[in-house]
């Protein structure tokens, strides 16, 4: 197996439901020779200068990414982009507008798509021109593989022992509960009876569409809230694991969970050893739906209240892969069901036509497999991508080290310590120990003897490679 020197620089965002499966890519990549870079997104575009030219799979194209994209590409890296949100999307004309900058595409060479329906979606973007479109799948997908279950066996044993039976509440309020107050869809206005303005969350959106997806989410938040204690009192022999959105507060819940008695909130690992444990998910709207129809989980839908604007497009997916309940009595009775074995994971052909088109890679190769195939056909046999002029990467350098000394300046500014807390709540960090383990983990599960060593080369951020000689 050659080994390149072109490195797969793989940055993360949200620890709990990126790092796995993107240490999955690493280990691919490297099994096949080219060595990885993992870690804190944050940490790796601080580092850019200091890297190979190499390939950085990014996890979004926004406006937000051009500054860094043309400094990645003035660099002599190649970007790639597979977009985290996509699998559970907006409609057409919002999610471009939220999701998609033109001027960010400009500066991406390929991108990757978790399905069917990605890639149309992408396809039916006016503005992306000739960028070629993969259908690769993500390599979250590949962690709801049958062959990779064994990877999470001891874990979800863990979770069982520590929690006995117990429902799983998975909560996706972030667009009226984010971490602070910023990221929601609407911010109080700044004077006494101004109408509220647009937060980070309605950014792209018109500000009906905003308005109503405000109070759908609300009212469902609210019904939540209720919803946790009712479970609680409704099954006395079972926990209650609330399990909320990674950029949502969890205050909330666990000012709920202290007037109760068996219920536990945790945000810990990730998100499939936990399904693998539960009797049964609830969820509304959740990407979490779906992983859990793909795992054979069973999962309902609880959806108090229902608005067909949203249902019907941002959530159809995750609403139509589980079981659906409108009111609490008949929730209760569902999970009754589930739990006396009368009802088993959602299914019929019409949710499993759904979940195959949005969903590559299920079988045959793993996502990650097909991903590290298409950046061997990228090089096409070259030991090196080409070289932008000498100029042209040193006004790059110049850029990088600008933006880095400037994020830290910004940092240390008063009112900056909620973004720092922010990244820490999103990404807690790795030791090297641990990162070595879970590596071997999965190298166990696959049935990979390959040998590989992993290093740490900066602060949250790791290198994955094949030894030496």
């Amino acid at each position: 197996m050659p080994t390149h020197r072109v490195p797969l620089l793989i940055p993360v965002e949200n620890q709990v439901r990126e790092f796995d499966p993107k240490l999955l890519l690493a280990a691919v990549a490297a099994q096949r020779g080219f060595p990885a870079v993992i870690g804190s997104r944050r940490e790796i575009d601080f580092q850019i200068a200091t890297f190979p030219r190499g390939f950085y799979l990014s996890k979004s194209m926004t406006v937000r990414s051009l500054k860094m994209f043309r400094i990645l590409r003035q660099l002599g890296h190649e970007v790639l982009a597979l977009d985290e949100e996509a699998l559970v999307h907006l409609p057409d004309e919002v999610y471009y507008s939220r999701r998609l900058s033109p001027e960010a595409l400009s500066y991406v060479s390929h991108l990757l798509a978790w399905g069917q329906d990605n890639l149309e979606l992408l396809q039916r973007y006016p503005q992306r021109d000739s960028i070629p479109i993969h259908p690769t799948g993500s390599p979250r997908n590949d962690f709801l593989r049958p062959e990779l279950r064994e990877l999470f066996r001891e874990e979800a044993n863990a979770y069982r022992a520590e929690h006995g039976d117990f429902l799983l509440v998975n909560t996706n309020f972030n667009h009226v509960n984010s971490f602070y107050p910023a990221q929601n869809l609407f911010v109080a206005g700044s004077a006494p009876g101004e109408a509220p303005d647009f937060g980070r969350a309605a950014r792209g959106m018109s500000r009906d569409y905003a308005l109503g997806l405000r109070d759908h989410k609300q009212a469902l938040f609210e019904h939540f809230q209720r919803l946790v204690p009712e479970l609680e009192r409704a099954f006395p022999e079972l926990r209650i694991v609330v399990r909320p959105h990674p950029t949502e507060n969890h205050e909330i819940y666990h000012r709920i969970a202290a007037g109760c008695s068996r219920v536990r909130v945790t945000n810990a690992g990730n998100v499939v050893p936990w399904l693998l444990a539960a009797r049964a998910l609830v969820h509304n709207g959740c990407t979490t739906g779906v992983e859990a129809y793909v795992l054979r989980v069973p999962a309902v839908s609880y959806r108090p209240c229902v608005d067909a604007r949203y249902d019907e497009g941002f959530y159809r997916l995750p609403n139509l892969a589980s079981h659906q309940a409108f009111d609490t009595a008949e929730l209760v009775g569902v999970l009754r069901r589930i739990l006396a074995g009368e009802l088993g994971p959602a299914d019929g052909a019409e949710r499993k036509s759904a979940v195959d088109h949005y969903l590559a890679a299920q079988e045959g190769p793993l996502a990650s497999e097909r991903i590290v195939s298409l950046l061997e056909e990228v090089l096409d046999g070259r030991d090196a991508l080409p070289a932008p002029p000498l100029v042209t990467r040193a006004a790059a350098w110049y850029e990088a080290t600008r933006r880095r000394w400037k994020k830290k300046w910004q940092g240390r500014k008063q009112g900056a310590q909620t973004a720092i807390e922010f990244h820490r709540h999103r990404y807690p960090g790795h030791s090297l120990a641990d990162v070595q383990t879970r590596l071997a983990r999965l190298q166990r599960t696959l049935g990979d003897r390959t040998p590989l060593v992993v290093e740490q080369v900066a602060e949250e951020i790791f290198r994955v490679r094949r030894p030496a000689g």
